[in-house]
């Protein structure tokens, strides 16, 4: 096991890049710290692989520096790092056992076979393939194939890291969420550092107990899925977590707080304060489908919206609204009485997030 610290990375693909929009990885700081499960979230191209292959070696950063336990290794081959990398598609060796893949770098640690044939036996019986052991690798099925791939990187005792890359791309739906599942059991039980990355936001949730969000090549984000859903610090964040993601409004500065379509928002003083000293002209307001309260009957303090369309999800209904010419998404419970027509809503103070430059801005402690 081993902490993963990233000091001033930033990679380009260029070979002359002239700017940032030339960087795959913009300068970053990050630090994994040891024995945690992590996920690494973000769309497609947002530098997530790239990111993850400078951690393990196969590819040397621009700039800055990789440490283990405080060590520089950029020089050092994936090897020499003691990493294990599941990738997207499962790597086995067909025409070898399911023993024998697993096996195989213990037999390059050299290994006695007794010592090998207990830690098989040992990482068998965590990933459900004892009955499998004696069966060819072509044999197998997708799933039983990446289980396979995640054994050979546990059953190393020196490994300092295990890197997942969407590891569960090509596995059925109705198994990944016991592949999800027996993977943070195997976390629990070994406590290795372990980096996961995905654009699925219920599998990074599921697995991770701290989620880096990445965007743009810059990690915009870090923190618990809690965190990242109920205080979002980026507008990307809002809207990349979350089904539907955040409700994010275009807002003008108005005496006392912000505004849009002749509906003010008040604002403490102490945001006011920080809103006056940002110097933007790029203002939202943000609020999720969830925190948005709707009433039964009117009242002073709420606003008025149009109900546009109804989805009944089975659990919960989203209603799409037109307040003032601004579409709005609400999530409603499944017990709970649908606005025929029009609706009254509000927006909880607590919930309210406001945003300078896609930056949450909040008021100094």
């Amino acid at each position: 096991m081993a902490e993963i610290r990233l000091q001033q990375l930033a990679h380009s693909y260029s070979r002359d890049p002239q700017g940032a929009d030339d960087y795959a990885l913009r300068e970053l700081e990050h630090v994994w710290e040891q024995g945690g499960a992590y996920a690494l979230l973000g769309p497609s191209g947002c530098g997530k692989s790239t990111l993850l292959n400078i951690i393990s070696g196969l590819l040397s950063p621009s700039q800055g520096q990789v440490l283990f336990d405080g060590k520089v290794v950029n020089a050092l081959s994936p090897q020499a790092r003691n990493i294990a990398q599941v990738f997207q598609f499962p790597v086995v060796y067909d025409t070898m056992t399911v023993f024998d893949n697993l096996a195989f770098p213990l037999r390059n640690q050299g290994l006695d076979e007794v010592r090998i044939g207990k830690k098989v036996a040992e990482i068998a019986e965590v990933l459900d393939l004892g009955n499998l052991l004696k069966k060819k690798a072509r044999n197998l099925s997708a799933d039983e194939k990446q289980k396979v791939s995640m054994g050979r990187g546990l059953v190393r005792d020196d490994v300092s890291a295990i890197l997942f890359d969407e590891p569960l791309t090509v596995i059925d739906p109705h198994l990944k969420w016991k592949l999800r599942r027996k993977l943070k059991q195997i976390h629990e039980q070994f406590n290795i550092t372990m980096i996961y990355v995905t654009h699925d936001q219920l599998e990074a949730s599921t697995f991770a107990d701290k989620i880096a969000v990445m965007y743009g090549g810059q990690i915009v984000q870090f923190g618990t899925p809690r965190e990242l859903f109920e205080r979002p610090r980026h507008t990307f964040v809002g809207y990349f977590i979350g089904s539907p993601g955040m409700n994010l409004i275009p807002v003008q500065v108005q005496p006392g707080g912000v505004g849009f379509a002749g509906i003010h928002l008040p604002l403490p003083g102490d945001l006011q304060e920080r809103l006056a000293a940002s110097n933007t002209t790029h203002l939202q307001v943000g609020i999720r489908p969830e925190f948005v309260q709707v009433w039964d009957t009117p009242f002073d303090e709420g606003f008025s919206a149009r109900v546009v369309d109804v989805e009944d999800l089975g659990t919960y209904k989203i209603l799409t609204l037109d307040l003032q010419g601004v579409p709005l998404k609400v999530r409603l419970g499944e017990d709970r009485t649908l606005p025929v027509g029009q609706a009254w809503i509000s927006f909880p103070a607590q919930w309210l997030m406001l945003y300078a430059d896609d930056v949450l801005l909040e008021a100094r402690p």
